[in-house]
């Protein structure tokens, strides 16, 4: 089993039950466990790190994304469009997703993530063209392994077409016997509830306006059959507000309470859109949010009340969320972001930077349900996020080092990221990674898939 020591880092940040916060700290790390954490460890490793000058802080949770829109990125076209239309037309674009389409977009996030120091990542890929025979979900898997990411893919499901009143066109959807027999196969093939597992699988229809009550149903069902987590999108604006109290009668907390959707097994993309009674509802259910601030902004959706969730103990995370709503996966720029905004909606002093970095890390860990990852801890699985504060980007920044990756630096890049005991980061590089062949491949299968929507549809993607 191999070893490694990360010695001397000028702050080790715990985010432990205490903020426990170590100067001049020492990790000692056997395979893909924390085996002893403190000062002046006198292990003898395989590998040692001279942090000094360093950061260490546990590796970041992204609890929302969608893998395959790094493929559709600054298309001109939905530039400045809000989500319904974004939706309606990118979904002609998305037709033309395959596998190899699936697996390079895969590459490009996780790359994108680990970069930025996210460790865990989950995914919702819920569009699965009928033309496309191949199994999607695996192909992210494949590609996650590759590059030794930590991964919860979520099995997302569309079952609900143009022609019964849903958003996405009908030959990307599913039937509902088509999706359950598919999920369960998916966690019968990958999901590993052990210690140190590196992949966990999870079901996630995509929306109230794009699966049908049934479909939430039988999911939540299956769910508690082979204790799997369940996520979804609610509450991400006005317009599907408008639309469950249309088509259901029922804001959309209510609607996922008719259904069996709340619980410490559930958690919710955005939830822009809550009152302070649902707000009441999901702290007292347990039901966790992940909150996606660039993509709210970037649609014009919305700052989420996420002072007021954490206020009344809602269990609150962050996602990156599609990359075609936030146009990158870089996890740091999403935590900068989420510390300032809010102080836009709620006060200065409403997000300090601790705050954030808890969200980003033990909030991703509890929505997720992941014990072994958010903290460092002796025990604990060795995923961590290193950043070099020697660097210009820090000068006169250092009084502070917690937060300085927050309130300076111009870079967002880490000196090393550590998943799982493996080093898949180290001096700013990807070590599994070939980010010329994978940069290539995205671009030229990305350049086909608008050509190819373009001459089917008519669609001038490159004008606005």
């Amino acid at each position: 089993m191999s070893s490694l020591l990360i010695k001397e880092a000028d702050l080790i940040v715990t985010m432990d039950r205490k903020f426990t916060e170590i100067k001049n700290g020492d990790i000692y790390i056997e395979g893909p466990e924390i085996k002893e954490i403190g000062k002046g460890l006198k292990a003898k490793a395989d590998k040692v790190i001279n942090a000094s000058g360093m950061v260490v802080y546990p590796g970041f949770v992204n609890t929302h994304h969608h893998f395959y829109q790094t493929l559709t990125r600054n298309i001109p076209k939905v530039q400045d469009a809000k989500l319904f239309d974004w939706l309606i037309n990118l979904y002609e674009l998305w037709r033309e997703i395959d596998s190899e389409a699936i697996y390079y977009s895969t590459l490009v996030a996780i790359s994108e993530l680990l970069l930025t120091g996210c460790t865990t990542t989950s995914d919702h890929l819920y569009l699965f063209p009928q033309a496309i025979k191949e199994n999607l979900i695996d192909e992210e898997i494949k590609a996650a392994e590759k590059a030794g990411m930590r991964f919860i893919p979520t099995r997302g499901s569309m079952s609900r077409g143009k022609s019964d009143g849903g958003l996405p066109p009908d030959d990307v959807i599913q039937s509902e016997d088509e999706i359950i027999l598919d999920s369960e196969r998916l966690i019968q093939k990958y999901h590993n509830p052990d210690k140190f597992s590196m992949l966990k699988i999870a079901l996630a229809p995509c929306s109230p306006f794009s699966v049908t009550t049934e479909l939430m149903k039988q999911t939540a069902e299956l769910s508690k059959k082979y204790h799997v987590r369940c996520h979804t999108h609610i509450a991400e604006t006005m317009d599907e507000n408008e639309f469950c109290l249309q088509e259901y009668g029922k804001r959309p907390v209510a609607y996922m309470e008719e259904a069996g959707w709340l619980g410490e097994n559930f958690w919710f993309a955005h939830c822009v859109h809550l009152n302070d009674d649902e707000i009441r509802v999901m702290a007292k259910t347990k039901t966790g949010v992940a909150h996606c601030p660039v993509s709210n902004l970037r649609l014009g959706s919305g700052i989420a009340p996420i002072g007021k969730m954490l206020e009344s103990g809602v269990h609150v995370s962050l996602g990156v969320d599609g990359s075609a709503s936030n146009d990158s996966s870089n996890f740091l720029f999403e935590m900068k972001t989420a510390m300032l905004i809010h102080r836009v909606r709620s006060g200065v002093d409403s997000m300090p930077a601790r705050k954030v970095l808890s969200m980003a890390t033990k909030g991703g860990a509890k929505v997720l349900g992941w014990d072994e990852i958010g903290s460092l801890e002796k025990g604990k699985a060795a995923d961590l996020a290193i950043f070099d504060l020697n660097t210009i980007g820090y000068a006169g920044a250092l009084h502070d080092k917690a937060s300085a990756i927050l309130y300076a630096g111009n870079s967002q890049t880490t000196a090393y990221t550590i998943v799982n005991g493996e080093v898949l980061v180290e001096k700013g590089k990807l070590t599994k990674i070939k980010t010329e062949e994978v940069i290539r491949k995205a671009n030229e299968i990305s350049a086909k898939m608008i050509r190819k929507a373009s001459a089917k549809t008519g669609i001038d993607f490159y004008s606005k």
